[in-house]
C-alpha cells in the first residue's frame, strides 16, 4: 500500500529510514530533473511495513484503471476504495497531476479502507477517466449480519428428556425464548459506504415427535401449569398413542426444527432471508398405569 506525504528535503532521508523505502522519479515532477521536490518540499511515496501493495497505480485504481481493490466480492477483509473529484482542481504544475495538465483528466481524493472503513488511507491521484466506484450488494452485507448473530436451535424446555410421559395423556410442547434461540436478534453489517440492517425471529417449529407424526407450531408454545389437569395444550401439543419400549433406544428422538425468518434493509434495499436450526431431544414414553 502506498501512500503519499510531503515532508522538507533535509527530514526526507531520516523519514524514509523510520517509514519505509522512498520512491521518486523525474517524471513525478511535471518540471522535470530531480526527484519530484518544489523549492524545500519534496512528494515522496512511502512504502507502510506491514501492508502490502506497490507502486501507485497497482490494485487502488491510480493511474487511470479508476475503483480497484483486492479481496473477493464477499471477503470481509476485502480493501475498498471510494473517490471523491477534487473541487477546486490543483493548480497548473501541483505534483497531484502527476505530470499531466489541467483538463487531461481530473485528480481525485482517492480514499481506500478495510470493510466499514474504520480504518482508511487517503491521498490524491491523478485518473484519466472518471473512475468507477466500487459496489457492495447489500444481500451480501445483510447475510453477513445475520452470521454474526448466532441463530441457535430452539431452547427446548418441554417435552425433557428426564420427563415422564404417558401414552393417551396430552404432552405440552413449549421453548424457552432468547436472541439467540427465538428472536428477536438485530445486528448489522456496513461495507462500502453502506450499512445493513437485519432483524431475525423464529417463525415456526416443526416438531418430528419419534412416533412418525409431526407437530407445526406457530409461537414458542404454552407452558403447562398443573390446574390444566389432563387438558391439551392451546398452542402447541401432541398425545403419544403407543410407548417408546420397542424403540431401540427406549425413548422416541425427537427434533424441533425452528425457522427463522430474517428482514433486511439498507442501501436502498428490503429483502428477507430464511435459516434453519435444530434441536434434539430423547423421550420416554410409558404406559398409562391402572390402579384397582
Amino acid at each position: 500500500m502506498l501512500t503519499r506525504h510531503s515532508i522538507p528535503v533535509t527530514a526526507m532521508m531520516v523519514m524514509a529510514t523510520v517509514v519505509g523505502t522512498v520512491h521518486a522519479s523525474a517524471d513525478e515532477n511535471p518540471k522535470g530533473g530531480g526527484i519530484g521536490c518544489q523549492l524545500f518540499t519534496c512528494q515522496v511515496e512511502v512504502d507502510i511495513p506491514g501492508q502490502s501493495g506497490g507502486e501507485a497505480g497497482d490494485n487502488d485504481g491510480s493511474g487511470g484503471t479508476g475503483g480497484g481493490s483486492s479481496g473477493s466480492d464477499d471477503d470481509p477483509n476485502k480493501r475498498v476504495c471510494k473517490y471523491e473529484l477534487v473541487d477546486p482542481q490543483p493548480p497548473a504544475g501541483s505534483l497531484d497531476w502527476e505530470g499531466h495538465e489541467p483538463g487531461d483528466g481530473a485528480v481525485y481524493e482517492q480514499i481506500c479502507g478495510i470493510g466499514d472503513f474504520t480504518n482508511t488511507i487517503a491521498r490524491m491521484v491523478w485518473l484519466a477517466e472518471p473512475p468507477t466506484q466500487e459496489t457492495v450488494d447489500p444481500a451480501v452485507l445483510a447475510q453477513r449480519a445475520v452470521d454474526s448473530m448466532t441463530l441457535l436451535g430452539p431452547d427446548v424446555a418441554s417435552p425433557r428428556a428426564a420427563g415422564d410421559y404417558t401414552v393417551g395423556v396430552p404432552m405440552w410442547m413449549w421453548v424457552n425464548q432468547s436472541a439467540t434461540t427465538y428472536g428477536p436478534n438485530t445486528a448489522s453489517a456496513s461495507a462500502g459506504g453502506i450499512t445493513v440492517t437485519a432483524t431475525a425471529k423464529v417463525s415456526k417449529i416443526v416438531w418430528q415427535m419419534g412416533d412418525g407424526s409431526s407437530v407445526t407450531c406457530n409461537g414458542p408454545g404454552t407452558p403447562y401449569q398443573g390446574s390444566e389437569g389432563m387438558a391439551q395444550s392451546p398452542t402447541c401439543g401432541h398425545m403419544y398413542s403407543k410407548t417408546s419400549a420397542g424403540t431401540k433406544s427406549g425413548k422416541f428422538p425427537v427434533t424441533a426444527t425452528s425457522t427463522w425468518t430474517i428482514d433486511w434493509q439498507g442501501g436502498g434495499e428490503v429483502g428477507q432471508l430464511t435459516e434453519i436450526r435444530q434441536t434434539d431431544v430423547q423421550v420416554a414414553i410409558g404406559e398409562l398405569q391402572v390402579v384397582t
